[in-house]
């Protein structure tokens, strides 16, 4: 995707805030979630999602075994490739190590979903803060805040310029190979993505009629962007948090699979069991599918939740 595209994405959904009031009066955020209570696509990402985080959570307490615990070791013979598939006792199999598939699925959902969330949230506030900076420059600072706006977005315009995935392995590859690179590579991938759009959707109020108000009524630039522009420029972060959430998981479990996620591949984690899986692919197939339709589902579940949001929120679409 060229650069240009993604800025036009981001900028499309920073003008959705602009419109503050629906044509029957109701507020974007009241008549947006009337829309998500009718979407399927939405109630379907928020099944997944419901589901994905019950088992991120209690996963580790209801897994019948120890996910390092090579308890049926002397049953598989990944050199001859002899392994043990779905049965009574192993509803997944057992992997390469005699470990329960099972288990490690089960216990590995937190370490997918605490790298997904902690990778978002580094790029949600680094870019929050950049964005915000650059947006308050642009809208309230004259023409020495607009060229501090250019400056930053150059600069911002060059990050989205360069593949995600490239940067990110670029990223892991310098700091080393760890869960945190992981989280940090993936998070600095995401940060030009909230900057601009925290950014587009602070120009797009800076001519709201309330702005205008404060500003005649002697109100501090300040004041105006962060008791104002600010709270009112959060409904497209807040869409595009979900669906990064997606991109995350997806991202981190790449890096993984290239050989820069985490080191100790005793803790289980849906990306590094597929790296350990594709050395065995051809006798045991299975082991690098539930961790791949695990990955699957889940940035599915994001992305339908993203997308209706971001649909609800559009104006041109409303029904």
């Amino acid at each position: 995707m060229s650069v240009a595209t993604k800025t036009d994405k981001i900028q499309r959904l920073a003008e959705l805030t602009a419109v503050k009031e629906t044509s029957t009066g109701a507020s974007l955020w009241r008549e947006a979630l009337r829309r998500l209570r009718h979407s399927k696509m939405a109630i379907v990402g928020a099944v997944i999602i419901a589901l994905f985080l019950v088992l991120a959570i209690v996963g580790p307490y209801v897994a019948p075994y120890s996910p390092t615990a090579q308890t049926w070791r002397n049953e598989v013979f990944p050199n001859r490739g002899e392994f043990v598939g779905a049965r009574g006792e192993n509803w997944f199999g057992l992997d390469h190590l005699g470990r329960d598939v099972f288990s490690r699925m089960l216990v590995g959902a937190r370490q997918t979903l605490l790298v997904g969330v902690v990778a978002t949230l580094i790029g949600l506030i680094i870019g929050f803060l950049i964005g915000g900076v650059s947006g308050a420059a642009a809208t309230l600072g004259g023409d020495a805040g607009k060229r501090v706006d250019s400056v930053i977005m150059r600069f911002i315009d060059m990050m989205l310029a360069l593949p995600s995935l490239l940067l990110a392995v670029s990223i892991a590859a310098v700091m080393g190979q760890s869960l945190t690179t992981v989280m940090i590579a993936v998070g600095v991938v995401q940060i030009p993505v909230f900057a601009r759009l925290l950014r587009g959707a602070m120009l797009a109020q800076g001519g709201a009629d309330y702005v205008l108000a404060a500003r005649s009524l002697g109100v501090r630039k300040r004041r105006i962007v962060v008791s104002q522009i600010v709270p009112n420029s959060l409904s497209p972060v807040i869409v595009q948090a979900t669906l990064s959430l997606a991109t995350a998981i997806i991202e981190a479990a790449a890096l993984s699979y290239l050989g820069l996620g985490n080191p100790d591949p005793a803790i289980p984690e849906w990306g590094v069991m597929l790296t350990q899986a594709q050395r065995f692919f051809d006798n045991a197939p299975m082991m690098a599918v539930y961790p791949a339709v695990g990955i699957i589902i889940t940035a599915l579940g994001f992305t339908l939740l993203g997308e209706a949001m971001r649909e609800a929120l559009d104006p041109k679409l409303k029904g």
